[in-house]
């Protein structure tokens, strides 16, 4: 799958993965030596993330109900927790520095999906 930033015409990244069990959850990104540019991994549900057991600092978007940017967090710091946004439906975990170069702000509508679809 990708996401791309709807309003600002921007990929956020080209190979997403989607976290969707319990398991896939609690395991997120921990143990991975980072997030190469292009990846990301899209947690659903989700209103808030951590990064214990985590090397490296990852950019934060949260999601509401309609794809719409509720709230961006930029490199959150290993063993950092996020905060918790009660009306994000799923959060998307990008490289650092990703919501800078894709130019992504609060109310954007993104897309993720394989055609086109949310």
């Amino acid at each position: 799958m990708r996401a791309a930033n709807r309003d600002r015409g921007t990929e956020l990244a080209s190979r997403v993965r989607k976290a969707a069990t319990f398991w896939t959850r609690l395991k997120g990104l921990r143990g991975r030596p980072g997030l190469a540019d292009g990846e990301a991994l899209w947690i659903v549900p989700s209103r808030g993330v951590h990064t214990r057991g985590m090397s490296f600092p990852i950019d934060v978007v949260f999601l509401d109900r309609g794809m719409r940017v509720l709230a961006v967090e930029e490199s959150l710091a290993p063993g950092r927790i996020s905060g918790i946004r009660w009306r994000a439906r799923t959060v998307l975990e990008l490289p650092a520095g990703r919501i800078r170069l894709s130019g992504t702000r609060i109310g954007d509508r993104i897309e993720i999906g394989n055609t086109g679809e949310t």
